[in-house]
């Protein structure tokens, strides 16, 4: 849930004991960012943004400061599934220190509302 995620726990991919070349202070900031970043995307059809729905499941920033995300919709079927994906990548590139973005969607798992953040819930009235 996106409540409980620090930034080490956005870092999904990336393996904590594996030395990086990204000093740590900038590779928080940066991360710190990219949430900033990915709560400015909004679902058109849910009034809550995106990461605090829950629909980013993992973002990697490697060495050379790329970004890959992992990202999902609430349904397979959501009308902006072609195009919420750009959405964030736009948003993900504006960061400062980003280099370049990929972003993926998967449907594994499945997103559930379980997901979103006690700060989704409340703004849906489902606390």
């Amino acid at each position: 849930m996106a409540d409980d995620m620090t930034s080490q726990d956005l870092l999904g991919a990336r393996d904590p004991a594996a030395p990086s070349a990204i000093p740590q202070e900038e590779l928080d900031r940066i991360t710190d960012d990219l949430i900033a970043a990915f709560k400015t995307v909004y679902d058109p059809e849910i009034p809550v943004d995106i990461y605090e729905l829950g629909l980013i499941y993992k973002v990697d920033i490697d060495d050379d400061r790329k970004v890959d995300i992992e990202m999902t919709l609430t349904a397979p079927g959501c009308p902006v599934a072609g195009d919420m994906p750009g959405w964030i990548e736009t948003a993900a590139k504006g960061v400062d220190g980003v280099t370049d973005v990929e972003v993926r969607l998967t449907f594994d798992p499945p997103w559930t509302p379980a997901r979103m953040s006690d700060e989704a819930r409340l703004a849906l009235n489902m606390l």
